[in-house]
C-alpha cells in the first residue's frame, strides 16, 4: 500500500544580488546599496571604526547577497573598510572620484557620491583591484615615507647649518669653511657649550643632522631587508638597486596578480607610450601620468645602463641614427625595463622555477 506524501515546504528564494557602494571620509564613511538592475535601495553613515565596518556590512547585506563593493580612496581613508570587506569575502573595487562635470550638473552629496561608487562597479566602469595592504609591500611604503620625509629634514637642516655659519665670528667660521660636509657636521656637534647662541645653534643643526643620519641609514637597512627576503632576484636585474626596487614593489603592492599584463604594470608606472601623431607625422610622447616614484626609478634604471651596460649604450647609438631623440630612447627603454621587472615579479610572486631571463625582454627592435 502506498504511503502519503507529506506536502514539502517552499524553498526560499535566492536573495537578489546587491552592490554595494562607499564614500569614505576620516571620521565617517557613507554608504549606499543598488540592485543588480541599477535601482536605489537605501543609503545611511556609518562610523570609520571596527564596529561601524561590521555595522556596515550587516546592513548591506540585509538587503540582499552582497560580492562586490565599490570604496573610494582605498589607499588612505577607505583602507581599513577595503581590507575588513576582503576578509569577509567581498570583491572590493578601487573606485575614482565622481566625473566633476556630472557633480556640477547633479550637485554633490555623500550618498550621491555613494551611489555614483555603486553603479561604477554594476557598470564595469570600475573594475581596478586595489592594493591588499597588507604584507612587505605595505611595510616598504611606510618605511620609505619616513626616509624620504627624513632626508628632507636633513637636506634643510645642513641648509640651515651652513647659513648659521656664515654670520659667526671670522676665526670659527675660517677654521670651519674648509672642512667637507661630514667632517664639519662632526666638528660643530662637538663645539664647546657657550653663551654665544651662533654656536649653539651650529652645535644643535649638527646634533639633528646626525640624529637624522641615523634614520635614514636604519630605514634604509630595514628596506634592503624588507627587498632581500621578498623580491631578492630583482637586485641582480642590471641597475636595480634597494630603492629603485623597494619603489617599484610598492607600486605594483603585495597583490601584484591584480596587475593583467605587463601592459598594465607600464601604465601604472607611468611609461606606457601616448600617441601624439598627426598628418605625415608618426610619433610618441612621454606619459605624465601613473606612479612618478615607480617612474623615477625606472629612469634611474635606464641612466645606469646607459653608463654601465654595453647592450644599452650600442641600442642607444642605434635608435639615434635612425632619427629618435634621446627623451625618446630614454622612453623606450624605461618600457622595457617595466617590462623585464614585471616578469620578474610575477615569477616570485606565482612561485614559478622557471625565471625569466633579461635578453627575454629586450627586443631588437622598437
Amino acid at each position: 500500500m502506498p504511503q502519503p506524501t507529506l506536502p514539502t515546504q517552499p524553498e526560499d528564494p535566492p536573495a537578489e544580488d546587491v552592490v554595494l557602494g562607499v564614500d569614505t571620509h576620516k571620521d565617517v564613511h557613507v554608504a549606499a546599496v543598488i540592485t543588480a538592475l541599477g535601482a536605489i535601495l537605501a543609503h545611511q553613515e556609518f562610523p570609520a571604526t571596527a564596529a561601524g565596518y561590521r555595522q556596515l556590512l550587516h546592513w548591506a547585506c540585509s538587503f540582499g547577497a552582497l560580492h562586490r563593493a565599490g570604496v573610494e580612496c582605498t589607499g588612505s581613508y577607505g583602507a581599513g573598510l577595503a581590507r575588513y570587506l576582503r576578509r569577509e569575502n567581498v570583491q572590493v573595487v578601487e573606485v575614482n572620484q565622481p566625473d566633476r562635470a556630472m557633480r556640477r550638473k547633479r550637485g554633490k552629496t555623500d550618498a550621491v557620491d555613494a551611489e555614483a561608487a555603486a553603479r561604477a562597479v554594476l557598470s564595469g566602469r570600475a573594475d581596478v583591484i586595489p592594493k591588499s595592504g597588507e604584507g612587505p609591500a605595505a611595510d616598504m611604503r611606510v618605511l620609505r615615507l619616513a626616509k624620504e620625509s627624513a632626508v628632507k629634514a636633513r637636506t634643510q637642516a645642513k641648509n640651515q647649518l651652513k647659513a648659521v655659519l656664515l654670520g659667526v665670528e671670522p676665526e670659527l667660521r675660517e677654521a670651519l669653511s674648509n672642512l667637507s660636509n661630514t667632517a664639519l657636521v662632526a666638528t660643530c656637534a662637538d663645539l664647546p657649550d657657550g653663551d654665544d647662541a651662533a654656536v649653539f645653534t651650529l652645535q644643535l643643526l649638527a646634533r639633528r643632522i646626525q640624529q637624522l643620519t641615523a634614520e635614514v641609514k636604519e630605514l634604509a637597512r630595514r628596506t634592503t631587508k624588507a627587498v632581500r627576503c621578498w623580491h631578492p632576484q630583482l637586485l641582480d636585474v642590471t641597475g636595480v638597486g634597494p630603492d629603485s626596487a623597494a619603489a617599484l614593489l610598492i607600486a605594483a603592492g603585495d597583490n601584484p596578480e591584480r596587475l593583467a599584463s605587463e601592459a598594465s604594470f607600464a601604465v601604472l608606472c607611468g611609461v606606457s607610450p601616448v600617441e601624439q601623431s598627426s598628418g605625415k607625422t608618426q610619433r610618441r610622447r612621454l606619459n605624465r601620468g601613473g606612479n612618478r616614484q615607480a617612474n623615477a626609478a625606472l629612469y634611474r634604471i635606464v641612466i645606469t645602463r646607459l653608463r654601465r651596460d654595453g647592450r644599452t649604450r650600442l641600442y642607444l647609438e642605434r635608435r639615434t641614427k635612425q632619427g629618435m631623440s634621446k627623451r625618446e630612447i630614454i622612453r623606450c627603454l624605461k618600457r622595457y625595463v617595466a617590462r623585464e621587472i614585471y616578469r620578474q615579479i610575477q615569477s616570485t610572486s606565482t612561485s614559478t622555477s622557471t625565471s625569466t631571463s633579461a635578453s627575454a625582454a629586450w627586443p631588437s627592435a622598437a
